[in-house]
C-alpha cells in the first residue's frame, strides 16, 4: 500500500458555485452568499491571528519589565503570579488558533501560496538612429546600392502582393530606407526616358514599402518585423480607408515624379544655356530669332559681303543695335582673322624661341663666357621680344 496520506485532500473548497442546486434555489444568490460567507470568515480569522500577535507582544514587553524591576531589587512577586497565569492563557490560545488554521478547509485563496515574488521591468534600448550628414547618407546609400542594386530591381518588378511579400521575407535587410531611396532615383530616370508605364509600376513598389516603413514608426518595431502585417492589412478589403490613403499617395507621389523631371529638364537647359552665353552674357539662338530676316539670312550663309550689303540698307540705329547683341552673343566676332594672324605669329616667335635654346646649348663648350649667363626667355604672346645683350 502507498504511505502517502490523502485525508488532507479530502476537504477543499475548490470553488463558491461547483454544488448543484435545488431548481427552487436561487443559485446566483446562494453562491454569492457562499463567497461572501468564506471571504468574511477568513476576514475573521486573519484578524483574530493579529490580535493575538498583538497581545503576545504585549506580554513579552511585560516579562522584560518585570525582570527589570527584580534587579533592582523590588518584590514583584504577585506581577509574575499574574503574568505566569496569562502566559499560560495565551499559550492555550496559541494551540487553539493553530488547531483551527490546521482543519480550515483549503481554498482557492489558500490553497497555494507564493513562494517568492520578482518583478523585471525592461528597459526599451535607444532605437533611435543616429542622424547623418548628407554625405554619410549619400556614402550609405551607395554602399547599399552596390551590395543590393540587383536585388532591389528584383523587388521593383514583382507585380503581385504575395510576391513581393515573399521576396522581403527571404531579404528582410531591404525594408529600409535605402530602398526607398533607390526605387525614388529610379523612377525618376525612367521618367526622364519617358518610360511611363515601368515608371507608374515600380513608383507603386517604392510607395508600398514606404508605407511598410511609416506602419514600423507607427508601432515602434523594426520595419523588418512589420512585413507580413503591412500585406496583411494592405489586402483585406475591409481596410478601405488604408487602400485610399495608399492610392491617393501614389498618386501624389508619381506627380512629384513628373515635377521634378521638368525641373530637371529646366536646369539641364539653364545649363546648356549659360555653355553658349557669348562674351557678353547673352544666348546666340534667342538673338538670333530677333535678327530681321535679311540678317538671318546672312550668317546662315556665313557670306561676308551680303552681311555688308544687309547693314549698308539699315539704319544706324538698327544696324548698331543688331551687330552689338550679335558681338555680345558670339554670333559675330570682329577682327577674326586680325585674332588669328596674330595667334599664328606668337606660335612662330615660340618655335623661334625654342630653337634658339637649343642652339646655345649645342656651344656651351666653344662660348664659355655666354654658357654663364641666363638661357633666352620663353616667348608668349604676353611677353616682349627683348635684344640680346653681348
Amino acid at each position: 500500500m502507498s504511505a502517502i496520506d490523502y485525508s488532507k485532500w479530502k476537504d477543499i473548497e475548490v470553488s463558491d458555485d461547483e454544488d448543484d442546486t435545488h431548481p427552487n434555489i436561487d443559485t446566483p444568490s446562494l453562491f454569492k452568499w457562499r463567497h461572501e460567507a468564506r471571504v468574511q470568515r477568513m476576514e475573521d480569522q486573519k484578524q483574530n491571528k493579529e490580535e493575538f500577535t498583538t497581545k503576545k507582544l504585549h506580554h513579552l514587553k511585560q516579562r522584560d519589565e518585570i525582570d527589570k524591576k527584580k534587579e533592582k531589587g523590588e518584590d514583584v512577586s504577585s506581577l509574575q503570579a499574574d503574568w505566569e497565569k496569562l502566559d499560560l492563557e495565551i499559550k492555550g490560545k496559541e494551540v487553539e488558533l493553530d488547531k483551527q488554521e490546521r482543519l480550515t478547509p483549503w481554498n482557492v485563496d489558500t490553497i497555494s501560496q507564493k513562494g517568492f515574488t520578482k518583478t523585471v521591468i525592461n528597459t526599451k534600448p535607444n532605437s533611435e538612429p543616429k542622424a547623418l550628414t548628407e554625405s554619410e547618407r549619400a556614402e550609405k546609400l551607395q554602399k547599399f546600392t552596390k551590395a543590393n542594386d540587383s536585388l532591389m530591381k528584383q523587388f521593383g518588378l514583382l507585380r503581385r502582393y504575395p510576391d513581393s511579400r515573399k521576396f522581403l521575407l527571404e531579404h528582410p535587410h531591404l525594408a529600409c530606407e535605402e530602398t526607398t531611396s533607390y526605387l525614388t532615383i529610379w523612377c525618376v530616370n525612367l521618367a526622364l526616358e519617358e518610360k511611363t508605364e515601368l515608371m507608374n509600376h515600380v513608383s507603386h513598389q517604392c510607395i508600398a514599402m514606404q508605407f511598410m516603413l511609416e506602419l514600423a514608426k507607427q508601432v515602434d518595431r523594426d520595419p523588418r518585423s512589420v512585413i507580413s502585417d503591412f500585406f496583411s492589412k494592405i489586402a483585406h478589403a475591409e481596410q478601405l480607408e488604408y487602400k485610399n490613403a495608399f492610392e491617393e499617395e501614389l498618386n501624389a507621389f508619381r506627380i512629384r515624379i513628373m515635377t521634378r523631371v521638368e525641373e530637371k529638364i529646366a536646369e539641364a537647359e539653364e545649363e546648356e544655356r549659360q555653355k553658349r552665353l557669348g562674351p557678353g552674357g547673352l544666348d546666340p539662338f534667342e538673338v538670333f530669332e530677333t535678327l530681321p530676316d535679311v540678317l538671318k539670312k546672312c550668317f546662315e550663309s556665313q557670306d561676308l559681303s551680303l552681311l555688308q550689303e544687309a547693314i549698308a540698307r539699315m539704319s544706324p540705329e538698327d544696324a548698331t543695335y543688331h551687330m552689338k547683341r550679335c558681338v555680345e552673343s558670339g554670333l559675330w566676332v570682329p577682327d577674326a582673322k586680325a585674332n588669328a594672324r596674330t595667334s599664328k605669329e606668337n606660335g612662330l616667335l615660340e618655335d623661334e624661341a625654342q630653337e634658339s635654346k637649343d642652339e646655345d646649348e649645342d656651344e656651351d663648350e666653344e662660348e664659355d663666357d655666354r654658357s654663364k649667363k641666363s638661357p633666352p626667355q620663353k616667348l608668349t604672346p604676353e611677353t616682349p621680344i627683348k635684344p640680346v645683350e653681348n
